[in-house]
């Protein structure tokens, strides 16, 4: 079938890698020092990596090519850790952080991030980060809404974060399969006031309850200025 897809031009591409994190379906690798379309099939032609290119190297064309596949781009995403030719911001690593008290003085607020990727879709449910994590499930909007979310509830945690209205999916087999088969500690879920939010929340106890452990758990809902709801 003809239709839009991305062209590289590799005369001007330097290799920087930045479309390649961009594009969220691992459609795009670099490959001896070029970026390059690794398949046609996981380009959705919707251009998230033309704006971060600094050389212009990226552009739309109307060419034959095979349709998108929507069921591959999730599998590939869903197995990043193991794909070589997945999307280079779905690997996973972990990010090293002590947990002693930040001076006061300190002007510049810490991360407190210990783990990549974050988003419920893209992590793998095996990562070796989950082995006694102290786990927090999040709104992806908390950490907008609340000035101090990383000291106050990212500290010490490993964070997956997710919108249930916007990712259009239930998180609750993928949470049940990360509590169940590992080494989890304790659950945190951090929630919007909004209705919408109560999907994550559900998918969160849920997933706790089919995973048959007995753990810590609680769920702090956020007013949409910030606040901390009691009740």
């Amino acid at each position: 079938m003809k239709r839009r897809i991305i062209q590289i031009d590799e005369s001007k591409c330097d290799g920087c890698g930045l479309c390649a994190n961009a594009c969220h379906e691992g459609a795009i690798g670099i490959a001896d020092g070029k970026a390059k379309l690794l398949r046609d099939d996981f380009c959705d032609g919707l251009g998230n990596c033309l704006p971060v290119c600094p050389a212009g190297a990226i552009a739309f064309v109307e060419r034959e090519a095979l349709p998108y596949n929507e069921a591959e781009v999730k599998k590939n995403t869903e197995n990043a850790e193991v794909l070589p030719c997945g999307c280079p911001g779905s690997s996973t690593r972990e990010i090293p952080r002590t947990n002693a008290p930040v001076p006061a003085e300190t002007a510049i607020a810490v991360s407190e991030l210990r783990q990549w990727p974050i988003q419920i879709k893209l992590v793998p449910a095996n990562a070796s980060f989950f082995d006694g994590a102290n786990l927090l499930i999040a709104a992806d909007c908390a950490a907008y809404a609340r000035a101090n979310f990383h000291s106050e509830f990212m500290r010490g945690k490993i964070t997956l974060i997710g919108c249930p209205k916007l990712d259009g999916t239930d998180y609750s087999e993928k949470l049940t399969d990360i509590i169940a088969n590992n080494n989890v500690k304790s659950l945190t879920v951090v929630r919007m006031e909004v209705p919408c939010c109560g999907g994550i929340e559900q998918a969160a106890v849920g997933a706790l309850k089919s995973s048959g452990k007995f753990i810590p758990w609680q769920v702090v809902t956020l007013g949409t200025d910030g606040s901390i709801k009691e009740g």
